[in-house]
Order: C-alpha cells, then structure tokens, then sequence
C-alpha cells in the first residue's frame, strides 16, 4: 500500500490524539550532514541534554516526579500500549529517560531507549523548520502569496456549496491567493483527505492527493480541488505542510530530504530521523497497534496494525514515493528531543546554529487572527481560543492560566497520529517527548495532557 494512503487512513482514526495537547547508512538517497556551523555557544553551554545530576539540581521533585513514572507504567500494564518512551529534560539536563513494556508484544522485545517511532503529524515542526531556513536566506517572506512559488495554485477555486452527498456544486474565484503565513497555520483553506468530514477532503481522498507519487503530482492534484473557505477566514488542518515540503525542494533546488537531512538532522545529529530506516535499521522500528474491534465493538485490548482499515501496512525500510513534510517522518525519543532542545536554546545546539533566535520567536507567535481563533473548525484535531493559539507549523499557548494549562506561556507542542507527542515550554525550559505507537487513541485519557499535569506538579522550585 501506499505509504501516504496508510497515513490518510491512520490519522482519519487519530482526530481526537492530536487536538488534546533519509538517514539509514544504507541509504543511498541520504545525503551526507552538512558541515556543522560553529555559532555563539555560550549561551547555551551545558544545555546538551547530558543527565542531569538529580531531579532537584533543576528543580524537580524526585518523590513527585514518581507520580508520573507510575501512571505511565500503568498505562501500559493495563494493555492500552504495548510501550512507551518518555523523556524529560530542563535546562537543557535529562531529568528522567525512561522505557515501558514492549517495542513488539508478538516478539516480546523489551522496548529500548533507541527504538524508533513514527512520529507522522510531529514530522511538521521539523518541516516548519526547513521553511525557516530558507526564510533566513531571503528566499521568501511571511506575507508573499503561495502563487509566488507554486505557480500550479493560481486558479484555485474556493467551494461555496455542496448537495447532501458532498458533490461540491457551486464554487467561486479567490478574493487573493493564500499567504506563506496562511499554509504555515492551516490558514489557507486547503484540505486533507482525512475522512470525508468535509466535501473538499472528500476530493482529496478520490484523487488520492495523499498517495501521489512525489511532491510535484501532489502539488498538481491540489490544484485541481477548490478551497474549503476564503483564505484566512478560518483553521483546517490540512496538507499545507506537504506544500511547504514542496517549497523547500523548489527554492532550494535540491530533494526534500536531503535538504533536511543536510541542514537539519546532520547538524543536530538527529541520526535516526528521516523518511525511512533503511534495511539495516528496519528492526528497530516498533510495531504499530490499534484497539481491538468485535461486531463494531472495542474489546479493551491491542492487536498489532499488520492490516489496517483493510491495507496493508507500508514497508519503511524503503524510500517512499512521496517525501511528506506532514507525516512521513519517522524518529528516535533521543532524536526528536534534540530538536526540541535546539528551540529552547533559540536555535542552536552543541555550538551549531540552526536558526536565529528571531526566527524561533516567530514560530513561537500566534499567526492566527481573533476572529479565527474563535471559530470551530469542525476537524476535531485542535481547538483555540484567545488563550490558545497557532504559530508556524506549532500550536501555541497564549496565556496558560487563563486557558487552565500547567506549562508556561508560549509553550510549543503537537503530536502524531501514532500517539506521541511533545511539548517545548520556553518559560520553565522545559522539553518533554512522548513516543507510543498506537492508532486512534489510546481508550482512556489523554496521555499528553496527563503527562503536563504530572510533570509540573513536580515542578517544586522553578527558580532553581
């Protein structure tokens, strides 16, 4: 099957997960690290994500922090995930790396801190990073229309109505093209394919936008389907970031992945993390399961996804036909939170510099306008308020207390069809990564939010 295919069916399943909270040696389509370049380092010396030498040295709570090492074991002892691995860090010091259960229940292979996830909608951010790349290099800027550079998108129509099956039948011409801003905050209007809970996304599961074979036939599908709304008028989750995968390739004249494995996963030594293993890592990937279904009825256990919603699972130790910047990542825990510790640090790791610190506070900045923020879109994967907010490519907090969240202002997150999860929080600097592979929930409470409540009330003294 076709490994965008999978994914659209993977993540129709997986709404509700999200809205709570080329790089094998053996593969020949990976290009080389990029030569590190050197940066001011001194700000961030020590924030390496070496251990730190007790939870209380950063301000936690070793007796407290038990709480949430409790709750995900009992997790995965009560069947609803095979494993797990949670990493904790402040300071740039690893408060807690911890495993759970099984990478495999059919083999029995104790999960390891190296396994590798896929981490599917948690590949954005990393996408979101690419564009910022080339942002920094005078290639494009926030307010240009997407037309500037995907040409294909001129003609876009934008549905205004459709009969009670979907059939889409009256459209109208765009008032202006959608922004870069726009596609960097599902702003634009474009759809997804997930489900057919809207006719756009209906049209995009029969042209099968999302199993296009590379990014330029996704781009040239796209742009046969009209917009699901005036641009910037509402949110909709959507393939937007499969578009910015595509503006990267196109400005930077060179294949998505390689840009990303030469100016991202290199220099952060992110050594696990591309668009596939390769053979001789493809034993590492855990297996994916879903909840158990009988006569339309969940059981209460996991089976193993070897065949899901009738398709056969796709093979990652190939490259895939289209590189998504959406979805199709995969990652280690380790991998994905020296990401995440490069945007604590305002861009930087080990000396390395990625970004500019303004460009990290662009991200970190609520792109989206009041009058969007308050309206329901509908999709089930997000909701916002003044109070929450969407930057590029990460949803963002606007004000925590006012929105009854833990973490601090400005805190950073989402997460993957798959279960996992991350949060960045530049106000306690704070990083957490949540890996599990289990589609469509995990039958009971939300693991990422749990984890926010469990990790700051062990948060005694955040002045250390």
């Amino acid at each position: 099957m076709h490994r965008r295919a999978y994914f659209a069916a993977a993540l129709s399943a997986s709404l509700l997960v999200l809205g709570s909270a080329a790089f094998a040696a053996d593969a020949p389509a990976a290009a080389a690290p990029a030569e590190a370049k050197p940066g001011p380092a001194k700000a961030a010396a020590g924030r390496d994500l070496s251990a730190a030498t007790t939870p209380e040295a950063v301000g936690f709570d070793s007796g407290r922090l038990k709480m949430l090492d409790d709750y995900m074991a009992g997790v995965v002892s009560e069947g609803r995930v095979a494993g797990m691995t949670t990493l904790l860090a402040r300071h740039g010091k690893v408060v807690e790396f911890k495993t759970y259960g099984k990478a495999s229940l059919a083999t029995g292979k104790a999960m390891p801190k190296d396994e590798i996830f896929r981490v599917y909608s948690m590949s954005k951010p990393l996408t979101g990073v690419a564009m910022m790349i080339l942002f920094e290099q005078g290639k494009w800027r926030l307010d240009d229309p997407v037309t500037r550079y995907v040409p294909e998108f001129k003609n876009l129509k934008v549905m205004v109505e459709a009969d009670k099956d979907g059939k889409i039948t009256k459209v109208e011409d765009m008032k202006r093209p959608p922004t870069m801003r726009e596609i960097m905050s599902h702003t634009a209007g474009f759809g997804y394919g997930l489900g057919d809970r809207h006719p756009v996304d209906k049209l995009y599961r029969e042209k099968k936008v999302l199993s296009s074979n590379g990014l330029q036939e996704m781009i040239d599908r796209t742009a046969t389907i009209p917009l699901m709304y005036q641009p910037g008028t509402n949110w909709s989750y959507s393939s937007a970031v499969d578009i910015q995968g595509y503006i990267v390739q196109k400005l930077s004249g060179k294949p998505f992945g390689q840009f990303l494995q030469e100016n991202v996963f290199g220099p952060l030594k992110m050594k696990d993390t591309g668009f596939y293993t390769g053979p001789a890592k493809a034993n590492r990937l855990a297996a994916v399961y879903v909840g158990e279904m009988v006569n339309n009825k969940p059981t209460g256990k996991i089976v193993e996804a070897n065949d899901l919603f009738g398709n056969q699972m796709p093979d990652y130790s190939k490259p895939p036909a289209m590189e998504s910047g959406g979805g199709g990542l995969v990652s280690t825990t380790m991998d994905y939170a020296r990401f995440c510790q490069m945007m604590l640090n305002k861009g930087q790791l080990d000396g390395v510099r990625i970004l500019s610190p303004s460009s990290i506070e662009l991200m970190d900045t609520n792109v989206i306008p009041k009058n969007v923020l308050v309206n329901n879109n509908g999709t089930g994967v997000a909701s916002f308020n003044e109070y929450v907010g969407f930057g590029l490519d990460f949803q963002v907090v606007n004000d925590a207390r006012k929105a009854g969240m833990n973490e601090g202002n400005n805190t950073m997150s989402w997460g993957g069809a798959a279960g996992t999860w991350f949060w960045i929080d530049p106000t306690n600097d704070v990083l957490f990564v949540g890996m599990i592979q289990r589609m469509g929930g995990t039958g009971g409470d939300d693991l990422g939010a749990q984890a926010r409540t469990l990790t700051y009330q062990a948060l005694l003294h955040p002045e250390k």
